[in-house]
């Protein structure tokens, strides 16, 4: 009988202990998980608005969000766990292992995604750019955390990977939404340059697709055997720039037979 009530003495002098012991931590603990879960919560609040005013897409922002809110929380999870007692070495090399596996088998999906996260955030083209990129020209229909969608002149889509995109040469067409177009023209070596670049110059000032700031240019860029190449350099909107290429031929080709501008006779081979 005596030896039994010392047993249960000695267990509730040992729960006793424990509770003392433990208490603080639990309490701490709580203390910490709940402060901390607060400021999680506001640190993704405050994040939320800063994506907000870089304008970055609706997609990316919720996604990274929710990115940042679970890594931070996983955290303060291993934190609050290590502040209990529980040994968290064991837990953490866990989940280093299973992200090194999973990064392993998504290594190309994540390089796209990583590059999808970059174009969005620094926005070297937007969706209705035209761009030049892995070989391929299109006006960019949508950007995706994985793919960037383009459409061709000839009305083909284009899927691109990301990760290469942003890792590749990109050359936006649009971005300043203006574009120059270059028609060349030999003229034979009777006419008067200084004239023949006057003529054109006021034909393309009054053409009203033509932008007026910059004004259009005409360059002499070589002689040949036969004449003298010009250079015909108007500016326009990028909208118009297909449209303007086409009818800067003509225009050239009217002025000319207006006033009795020569081209250069073709060279013909012995």
């Amino acid at each position: 009988m005596n030896t039994h009530s010392f047993n249960i003495e000695t267990h509730i002098d040992r729960f006793i202990s424990n509770v003392i012991e433990y208490t603080p931590r639990i309490i701490g603990a709580m203390l910490v998980l709940i402060i901390g879960m607060w400021l999680i919560n506001r640190m993704a609040k405050i994040t939320a608005k800063a994506f907000e005013k870089r304008d970055l897409d609706v997609s990316l922002r919720t996604f990274l969000r929710s990115l940042i809110s679970i890594g931070l929380k996983v955290i303060l999870i291993v934190t609050v766990a290590g502040m209990i007692g529980i040994g968290t070495t064991s837990f953490v090399t866990i989940l280093g292992a299973a992200g090194l596996a999973v990064g392993l088998a998504l290594q190309g999906s994540l390089s796209n995604f990583a590059g999808g996260v970059l174009i969005l955030i620094f926005k070297p083209y937007r969706v209705g750019d035209t761009i030049e990129a892995l070989g391929q020209t299109g006006t960019v229909m949508e950007i995706q955390i994985f793919n960037t969608i383009l459409l061709t002149g000839d009305m083909k889509t284009i899927i691109l990977p990301n990760g290469s995109v942003s890792n590749g040469t990109i050359v936006n067409h649009t971005k300043q939404g203006i574009l120059r177009n270059d028609v060349h023209v030999t003229i034979a070596l009777t006419n008067n340059i200084d004239i023949v670049k006057n003529l054109l110059i006021d034909a393309m000032m009054s053409h009203p697709d033509i932008l007026k700031n910059p004004l259009p240019e005409v360059i002499a860029v070589k002689m040949v055997d036969n004449g003298v190449t010009l250079s015909i350099k108007p500016y326009a909107l990028a909208a118009n720039h297909s449209k303007v290429n086409s009818e800067i031929i003509e225009l050239t080709k009217r002025t000319f037979e207006k006033h009795n501008i020569a081209l250069a006779p073709a060279k013909v081979n012995p």
